[in-house]
């Protein structure tokens, strides 16, 4: 019976998790894709849709298969670990997809600045004179 329980707790938890950090990154997301491809909103919105899509086909797939339990759990207290070790699992997951999105919306955007004004540098200031 407690299988059951952990399958439900852990289903409902990633699932809402998994919305919510896609709606968030789709949210803001937006924002450095309109910057990267020059205010080209519709192509900032059909990118920005793309990577949602991604996004949630590796989460829920991860989801899925890591769902499986084999070890019989015979107190409420193994169930709870089971569900939280699962579960950390998952967060660990949508954080690691959280800033790799966050790294792909700052290569972009820096790319589309450096294209915009190839006479701009991101390399470190030169030291004064005398140093």
């Amino acid at each position: 019976m407690y299988v059951i329980g952990c399958y439900i707790s852990y289903l409902v938890i990633s699932l809402a998790v998994t919305v919510w950090v896609a709606h968030t990154l789709h949210k803001n997301g937006r924002i450095f894709l309109v910057d990267a491809f020059h205010g080209n909103e519709a192509l900032a919105d059909s990118v920005n849709h793309l990577l949602v899509v991604g996004f949630y086909l590796i989460n829920l797939g991860y989801v899925a298969l890591a769902l499986k339990a084999t070890e019989n759990l015979d107190s409420l207290r193994q169930a709870i670990e089971l569900v939280s070790d699962k579960i950390g699992v998952v967060l660990l997951v949508l954080g690691g997809m959280h800033f790799f999105n966050l790294f792909v919306f700052s290569r972009m955007r820096k790319r589309a600045r450096i294209s915009a004004n190839p006479n701009l540098s991101f390399a470190p200031a030169m030291q004064a004179p005398g140093r």
